[in-house]
Formats: structure tokens, sequence, C-alpha cells
């Protein structure tokens, strides 16, 4: 792929630059081990250079229209649907996936900046009532000035969007360190894109490098308000604890897994469906893919069969394929519900999760019960939208990035008072 070259280098303040680090960083195909490019790594200095552009870029943008940051979100998006099949082939290559989860991936990209587009509009002020005459209150929504992201190496491009591109709708802005091992796709891809749909320089900057090189830099460098990180939860606690440690915001999104629930009196047909599609759309490799398959076991013999023989007649083969595999898994059996719940809520974290049977009602309760993540009744346990919300799949207080969570993690309330007429002092 031609342009991997002028992609494979650091982008500071509207520039594309070769990091000026002493060893490189080499980007390969996980399938074959094909080397893609080699990347200089960024220093510290230059994370510092990357933190200083954006600060001095983000009060303009934060100050411009609505309407001109949503201009650019759009045609962002614009411009990756027109390079669909270009950019997918890329994270084919960078990633080792098949051609549908990469297709998948960079639709899901494009409907996340279509989404944060019509957030532009959002941050408006509330009016709110006073106990003293004369007096009203106001809160306004401010940006928060710099995010700093760290990128994760599953599904590297839409994450990086998910961050970047509510972060930029709000008047911030960014720098991102993508995963070591997807610079292209998680990190410098996603600024070409935006390059090109008129961003201003200096608001998103990409460096690629590695902690070795930078040590907790790029979390402790005073410029940015808000780190965001997607990964373990070994890391996150590290990440957690510098930023507490500066009174920084973090936003993660954590290590976590999904369990599929079906009860005794679900249609049979359709939880096979949802589990295999649940398995082998991300070739159980991702976070939101079902981990745990739960069966009451007054159905679990039937369900068995039945998910064994759909299993067994998937294709199997090169992942550049359309066709997708799933890896042989047992369910997990339960006796009533309550047990499942127990099951369920026995994992640490939890992103996703999904729960089938004939009473819809009963599975929101169900649901209810189930204190992290997103749960859905009747559906797959990866089911996403932009609109939603959920806590990043931990138990203590991460923070979500979509839907109305992004203008928490964005957003700063400014509360002001106005008195009208003359204020009657005590004394």
């Amino acid at each position: 792929m031609s342009f991997l070259s002028e992609l494979s280098r650091q982008y500071i303040d509207g520039e594309w630059l070769t990091g000026d680090g002493e060893w490189d960083i080499i980007d390969f195909n996980p399938r074959n081990g094909e080397k893609l490019c080699s990347i200089t790594v960024a220093t510290a200095g230059e994370v510092d250079s990357a933190y200083r552009a954006a600060e001095r870029a983000q009060p303009e943008w934060a100050g411009a229209r609505p309407g001109e940051r949503r201009a650019v979100l759009e045609k962002a998006a614009r411009l990756l649907d027109e390079r669909h099949e270009e950019t997918a082939e890329l994270v084919v290559e960078e990633l080792g996936v098949s051609r549908a989860l990469a297709g998948h991936e960079v639709h899901a990209t494009g409907r996340l900046l279509r989404a944060a587009a019509g957030q532009t509009r959002e941050a408006v002020a509330e009016f709110l009532p006073s106990l003293g005459d004369g007096r009203e209150n106001r809160v306004y929504r401010l940006p928060v000035g710099v995010v700093g992201v760290i990128g994760a190496c599953d599904f590297p491009l839409a994450v990086t969007a998910r961050v970047v591109a509510p972060a930029l709708a709000l008047g911030n802005a960014v720098v991102v360190k993508p995963h070591q091992s997807a610079p292209i796709a998680g990190g410098t891809l996603v600024a070409r894109i935006f390059e090109e749909a008129g961003l201003p320089a200096g608001l998103l900057n990409v460096l690629i490098t590695d902690s070795a090189e930078i040590g907790d830099s790029f979390i402790e460098h005073p410029v940015p308000k808000v780190i965001s990180f997607t990964g373990s939860d070994r890391v996150g606690r590290h990440v957690a604890a510098v930023a507490a440690g500066l009174f920084k915001r973090t936003v993660l999104e954590l290590t976590g897994g999904s369990a599929l629930v079906v009860l005794a009196d679900a249609d049979l047909g359709q939880a096979v469906h949802a589990a295999v599609h649940g398995r082998a759309r991300f070739h159980a490799r991702h976070g939101e893919a079902a981990g745990r398959i739960l069966v009451d076991r007054s159905v679990e013999a039937e369900f068995t069969r039945r998910f064994t023989e759909a299993v067994s007649a998937l294709p199997a083969g090169d992942q550049r394929d359309q066709e997708d595999a799933a890896r042989p898994y047992a369910p997990e059996p339960f006796d009533g519900e309550d047990e499942a719940v127990r099951i369920v809520n026995d994992s640490p974290h939890a992103l996703n999760g999904a729960v089938h049977t004939a009473d819809a009602e009963r599975g929101v309760r169900f649901a209810r019960r189930i204190p992290r993540g997103l749960f859905h009744v009747n559906g797959p346990v990866e089911r996403h939208d932009p609109a939603e919300t959920h806590d990043g799949g931990t138990g203590f207080g991460a923070g979500g990035l979509d839907g109305p969570a992004a203008m928490d993690a964005f957003t700063t309330r400014k509360w002001i008072s106005v008195q009208h007429g003359r204020t009657v002092f005590p004394f």
C-alpha cells in the first residue's frame, strides 16, 4: 500500500515529521509476518511539542461556530465513505483480521463521526431557578481544553475515532498515542482523514512511541486535562493512579468480557444465531465478543446440539476472506435465573451482555440486575449505537464515551449567576 510510507511518521501541529527517537517501531502484518513500515519513535520532547501545539490551537476552535466544527466532522465521514475499500484493506493488513470485520469497523467509524457532528450543537447553557429575588443561574458547557488519548489494539480505528470525534466536536484539541501494533489504523490514518477534511493545524496530533522512550510524560504533561485510555485493566490502573495524583480526569475502557444468557423460555433458534454471531464475528478476540455463553440447564442439551451444528457449518480459512470462523466453545449451564445473575456478576469487568427470553419485560428485569456495561434483550451481545452510553465495563467508575457521557467527559460546567435589579444586602 503506497500511502503507508506517508502515514508512518509523527503528526505534530499539522506537519508530518520523522521522530527524534533512537529506535524504530516495526509495523507488521500479524497474519503473515510481513513488514509494513518502520516508524522512528517520538521522544518526550515531541510529546511536549504536540501538547503545546494543541494548547495554542484549541481556544480559536472552541470559539468557532458549531456549524464550522460540524462541517469538518461531516466531511471526515464522507471521506471515509469514499475510501471505504482502501481503508478496510489497510485494517486487514495491519491487524490481520478478516475483510468482513475490517469493513464493519470502517462502517462503524463513519457512524461515530456523524454522531459526533450532531454533538456540536449540544453544548448549550442551562437556565436554573434561584431562591434569590431577581437572580437567575446559568450553567454553560465549556471544552476541557486538551485531551490525551492512549489507543487500543482491538478495533483501533473506531476506538480512536470514538474519543477524537466527540472531543473535537465539543471544542477540544487532541493528542493521540496509538497502540504500537496499530499505529496507522489507530493514529495517523485518523489524522490524515481530518487533515483532508479541513481540521486546522494543531487540533489533532499523533505520536507513535513507547513508554520505554517517554515514560509517563504523556499522562503527566501539564497541558491535557483529560486522559482517555482503552486497554488492559493493569495498565488502566496505572494510568488512573498517575492521572489522579495530578487531578486529571480519566475516561477508561478496560479489559472486559461479554456474557450471553439463554433463559429456559428463550427462542433457541434466535439465541443460537446470536451466540454464533457473537463468537464468530470478532473471532472471539474482541472484548465485545460473547466470551461466556450461559444456558439454563433445562434447555442446555438442545441449545448445545444446535449451537455445535451451526458452528460446524461455518467456513474456516484465511481471515482475509469475507467469511469468519468461530472458535469451539462449550456453553456454561446454570440452574435458574438467580444463579445466572450471580455468574454474570462474578466477572470484575463487563463490557456488554445479552439475555434471551420469551418475555421481554423479564429480560429487562434481568438486565437491571447486572450493574455494569450495556445489556441487550433478545439481541447479540455486541450491538452498539453511538447514542448509547455505559460505564466502560469496570466496577470503579471509569466513565463511558458515547451519548451523554461524551459531554460529561469532554466539557466542564461553568456556573454563572446573574442579578437583575439591585441586590438587597443584610448589612
